[in-house]
């Protein structure tokens, strides 16, 4: 039996930071980084039956052409997927009354909604990625049991791009080629994406601070292993990647590619380029 200070749940019987009881969830999950990205996403359900919020988690469930669906906010960061993900699978594969993990366990499609910035110059912004592999360079993935991800393909990162000691290793892990496949339209570049701790140092930005790797996203642009080359950074793809992976549930990762860093541009039309993506996403899964 799971004890009170691991599986915490609120008063009313919901999971601790979701605020969601298991029967408010789909078995299809959209997420989102920003809580009003979801009102953005449900406003195409034909009915919503659910809208809970507490912190930066907010939730609509409903209808999308008699599919049901979540779209929840993670809000920015692996340590928030952590949470996320953690508690996603809990309302599913936990007995809430017992405390006690089911002997049949359900497994969820997850699919990444975000923005991301492209480091490869023939990436044009207002473009659509899909992250064939999450390439982790915070450490949530070393911190869980875990079979090593793509090691081959991790080993080539650290060789080829060089860290210190203070840094953790990076980790990759391949998206669900199944999910994915859903998605692999004309419309989609299929790349890998680096997802880093934060959005200015660690993604080479600088505005008064100087970033320790100033040189870090074109050594990420030159990046080569077995003809696969590293094409957009953010902060969660990574993250979503390796929890899905270790808990058995299937999980995919869409960028609107709103900037290219190899090129200094930004889109001018960053609201319709993510209505784009969100209708394409429904639509795929409808």
């Amino acid at each position: 039996m799971l004890e009170s200070s691991e599986l915490i749940l609120n008063d009313d019987g919901s999971i601790y930071h979701l605020n969601l009881l298991p029967e408010q969830l789909a078995s299809t999950i959209i997420t989102v980084g920003d809580p009003e990205r979801v009102s953005e996403v449900s406003k195409h359900f034909d009915v919503i039956d659910t809208r809970v919020a507490k912190r930066e988690f907010h939730t609509h469930t409903g209808l999308y052409r008699n599919k049901r669906i979540s779209v929840i906010s993670t809000g920015i960061g692996t340590d928030n997927i952590d949470i996320v993900f953690n508690e996603l699978d809990a309302l599913v594969n936990v007995d809430f009354k017992t405390r006690k993990i089911k002997e049949k366990l359900t497994s969820l499609d997850i699919i990444r909604v975000g923005t991301s910035g492209a480091i490869q110059p023939d990436i044009p912004v207002d473009s659509f990625v899909l992250s064939q592999r999450g390439i982790g360079f915070d450490s949530l993935y070393h911190w869980y049991q875990n079979d090593g991800g793509d090691s081959a393909f991790a080993k080539a990162i650290s060789q080829q791009i060089p860290r210190n000691d203070n840094h953790s290793n990076p980790y990759v892990i391949h998206c669900n080629p199944d999910l994915a496949r859903k998605f692999q339209t004309v419309e989609m570049i299929n790349g890998n994406t680096v997802t880093n701790v934060g959005f200015y140092g660690p993604q080479s930005r600088t505005i008064r601070l100087k970033p320790a790797f100033e040189e870090l996203n074109d050594q990420l642009a030159g990046f080569n292993h077995d003809n696969q080359r590293i094409t957009n950074l953010e902060m969660e793809t990574a993250g979503i990647y390796a929890m899905a992976n270790l808990l058995g549930h299937r999980a995919v990762s869409l960028n609107a590619i709103l900037a290219n860093r190899a090129t200094g541009s930004f889109s001018e039309q960053p609201a319709a380029t993510v209505e784009k993506l969100i209708s394409f996403t429904l639509n795929c899964l409808s």
